[in-house]
């Protein structure tokens, strides 16, 4: 999948939207990539003269991952009547520092599925060195209530 196809299926756009490309999805996983480049505004705050890519993002970057394969497992776009919402991060683990023009790998799979509440495990990763894994909670909602 490209960006514009991953639009189609994720309501978020840029400056938020942090995927690049998905480079494998099934029904029950997804590889996709992400690079911050070094012009990004939250390196100049986190941190000057030391740029790293802030924890968050990458656990953001990781949602939204988690976000695709959801939607691809449903088989269901972006709409303006429900979203696909973040819902819980468990176990997270931070083992490396991402820099500036690194290029992330996202690998997610899904652990469980009940009433449109999906678990997923995701991990990912720099030239194959693990940086963050966690499980992730998404939760199909109607924007209506």
């Amino acid at each position: 999948m490209n960006i514009e196809q991953i639009k189609q299926v994720l309501p978020h756009r840029d400056p938020f939207l942090f995927l690049d490309r998905v480079i494998e999805i099934s029904s029950e996983e997804i590889i996709a990539e992400k690079t911050f480049p070094k012009d990004e505004s939250f390196y100049e705050g986190h941190f000057p003269n030391f740029p790293i890519t802030p924890g968050v993002i990458i656990l953001e970057a990781m949602a939204q991952a988690c976000g695709v394969l959801g939607a691809h497992i449903m088989k269901r776009n972006a709409s303006k009547d429900s979203v696909y919402l973040l819902a819980g991060i468990d176990n997270v683990r931070f083992k490396q520092k991402v820099l500036p023009d690194d290029i992330i790998k996202i690998k997610s799979k899904v652990i469980t599925s009940k009433r449109g509440v999906w678990k997923f495990f995701a991990e990912s990763s720099v030239d194959n060195k693990v940086v963050c894994s966690a499980n992730i909670l998404c939760a199909d909602k109607s924007l209506d209530g």
